[in-house]
């Protein structure tokens, strides 16, 4: 059961995901680990001043532009963002034309059974990573990261992941495809390895760019094309870290 926070709280909307966390752990659907993970994150979001900056946005922009020119993209789903935006990753979906793959590090047939559903209440209708007889395995990852549907990450161009762990994006680049990381730390290895790293908070970035989607999806290849051109990651990567020292 999720407590009811007081509208008049001043960081009424930070309880709120931690609540929703909590609750989606008591249901099986989040793991500890998770809940480590976001905590991790809340205090760069401080940092932040718990709002998207300009640089986030310029991110998130041309993440939402290389989903659209890409032939076979992935959303990868994992408790956490099930738990916190499920609605608008499948709106992200549909309008991007990507597929959505549940992949978990601690994994468990109810707990990915569980995240599927979840995603299909919200009119997903192609969820992948639920069959076993699809799983494949990347090379050069020891941990459960290594494992995924060949359908899905294995045969995707562009990866959009959520939470990560820095072994497989490295890998995921060494094969060739592009990832795009959503990761309030540009200090972890997830954030350096992406082609695109969206310092944000997943809970604003991914309905920012639900809107940019919906704004750009009738634009011309070539103009999406130039969007990414001018879009440097190390240098926006660069500037989020200033913007979090400035916050310290």
């Amino acid at each position: 059961m999720i407590h009811k926070i007081p509208q008049t709280h001043p960081r009424a909307s930070s309880l709120m995901i931690r609540e929703k966390l909590v609750d989606g752990f008591r249901n099986g659907i989040v793991v500890p680990q998770g809940l480590i993970a976001h905590g991790r994150g809340e205090a760069f979001d401080y940092l932040l001043g718990e709002k998207t900056t300009k640089y986030a946005y310029e991110a998130e922009k041309a993440a939402v532009c290389l989903l659209l020119l890409s032939n076979k993209s992935i959303i990868s789903v994992n408790g956490n963002t099930a738990v916190l935006c499920a609605k608008d990753l499948v709106t992200l979906s549909n309008v991007t034309k990507s597929r959505i793959e549940v992949n978990l590090f601690h994994k468990s047939t109810a707990r990915t059974n569980a995240i599927a559903s979840i995603l299909r209440k919200e009119d997903a209708f192609d969820v992948l990573g639920l069959d076993n007889k699809s799983k494949t395995i990347i090379k050069r990852v020891s941990s459960n990261r290594k494992y995924v549907d060949k359908d899905g990450i294995m045969n995707s161009d562009t990866i959009f992941l959520a939470l990560e762990d820095g072994d497989r994006t490295e890998s995921l680049g060494r094969m060739g495809k592009k990832v795009i990381s959503v990761d309030l730390n540009p200090l972890s290895r997830t954030a350096i390895a992406s082609n695109i790293t969206i310092i944000d908070n997943i809970v604003r970035a991914i309905p920012n760019m639900v809107k940019i989607s919906e704004q750009l999806v009738k634009k011309d290849k070539s103009y999406l094309l130039h969007l990414i051109k001018n879009f440097d990651n190390k240098e926006n990567m660069h500037k989020s870290l200033v913007t979090i020292k400035k916050g310290i």
